[in-house]
């Protein structure tokens, strides 16, 4: 596998187990850690049930993480959501989190509404970024039995979907909402192979790859479906993966790109390696290749690095990455983008072997992430746009 399926497939494996050690605990106690002062909810400059927009801040990008919300006893499920966590990484860190990232899993075909984690994260004082995982079990590089994109196109689930959307616009704090995670990737259910590729006789336009355009139609849909029940305090992202798998045109992220009429932000996610002992690329050169064709999709929409991180590669592999990263964000290398999203995880990988992208894994990476964000550039205070 090349990087960017091993860094995805892997981080995302259903045999992964992701581990909380007590290794972990005793670097968390022994280090000198400045706690955040405590949070309340932003502001929202908006009238109650006013719709509500998450936009760029006016000036740097947005400091975001995924703070280790997985499950210590051996199933990473992304969606343990508990404030400790978040306290955890902001002590880490040494500085706040604009937003906390965590997974909504279609599991059993029950499509519900995460209210207790939305409102965990906004009473702690971040956004909750919410990616709904259009699976009925977490198993990879297969479709979903019972969930299928052309089910969503033909409204299949619109009543859990909407009872979904109704949830979360009662509860009047702004959110920011993802369909289709990484969808250039096959290792997701949702990626275009999985829904016919590269054929354009089965569905839609002739001109078009049949698998994209399901997905263009099926977030669409989900969006188009979310405004009828004037849920407005929804700000919606579209998250491609650094790198097309497999590599070929029809799977290109444009092809599946649902228009600036259904988005609000463009996220992508950028891995440095998926395996232990894997030396990790360089940031830059990863977000460079797709750079140009993300910000094609649109002249305007904002970008988001909504997953990145490296595991620990050698004594200062990982703290060098880190450092190296954040100067390209913060220098200008990447001018549209306007986030970004630490992904604080560890698992076990095919051979049994840790990757460890959490800050907690070494002095050297919990001291190069500190330098990296005490920058002002790095805002823990969202901006909103009222109407």
């Amino acid at each position: 596998m090349n990087g960017g399926c091993a860094s995805a497939f892997t981080r995302h494996d259903k045999r992964r187990r992701s581990i909380v050690l007590g290794t972990t605990v005793a670097l968390v106690m022994s280090a000198v850690l400045v706690t955040p002062s405590p949070a309340e909810p932003p502001p929202v400059p908006c009238a109650a049930g006013a719709p509500v927009k998450v936009v760029p801040p006016a000036a740097g990008a947005y400091h975001g993480a995924f703070p280790f919300f997985s499950d210590p006893d051996g199933e990473a499920d992304e969606d343990l959501v508990r404030t400790r966590l978040i306290r955890r990484f902001e002590r880490l860190a040494r500085k706040r989190i604009v937003w906390a990232y965590f997974s909504n899993h279609w599991l059993r075909g029950k499509i519900r509404f995460p209210a207790t984690h939305v409102r965990r994260i906004w009473k702690h004082g971040a956004l909750p970024v919410v990616r709904m995982m259009a699976w009925r079990s977490r198993f990879q590089n297969r479709p979903s039995v019972g969930y299928s994109l052309q089910k969503i196109i033909d409204g299949v689930y619109d009543g859990q979907l909407a009872v979904w959307a109704q949830k979360a616009r009662a509860t009047g704090i702004p959110m920011m909402v993802e369909f289709g995670t990484e969808v250039n990737g096959e290792w997701f259910p949702w990626n275009g192979r999985w829904h016919g590729g590269g054929r354009k006789d089965r569905y839609g336009d002739p001109s078009l790859p049949d698998g994209p355009e399901r997905f263009r139609d099926a977030f669409r849909h989900i969006v188009t479906l979310f405004r009828a029940q004037n849920a407005n305090n929804i700000t919606w992202v579209f998250h491609a993966d650094v790198e097309s798998v497999p590599e070929a045109k029809w799977n290109s992220i444009s092809n599946y790109y649902p228009g600036d009429a259904y988005v609000d932000w463009i996220g992508v996610s950028v891995y440095g390696a998926g395996e232990a002992n894997e030396r990790p690329e360089r940031f830059s050169k990863r977000l460079a290749g797709s750079y140009d064709e993300l910000t094609r999709l649109s002249p305007t929409k904002p970008l988001a690095i909504m997953e990145f991180g490296a595991p620990e590669y050698g004594r200062k592999g990982k703290a060098r990455w880190i450092t190296a990263a954040f100067r390209s964000i913060r220098t200008g290398r990447f001018p549209r983008v306007r986030a970004v999203s630490w992904w604080d995880e560890r698992w076990s990988d095919d051979n049994d072997e840790m990757v460890d992208l959490d800050l907690a894994s070494s002095r050297r990476t919990r001291n190069a992430y500190r330098r990296a964000v005490r920058s002002p550039f790095f805002v823990t205070q969202p901006t909103f746009r009222c109407g």
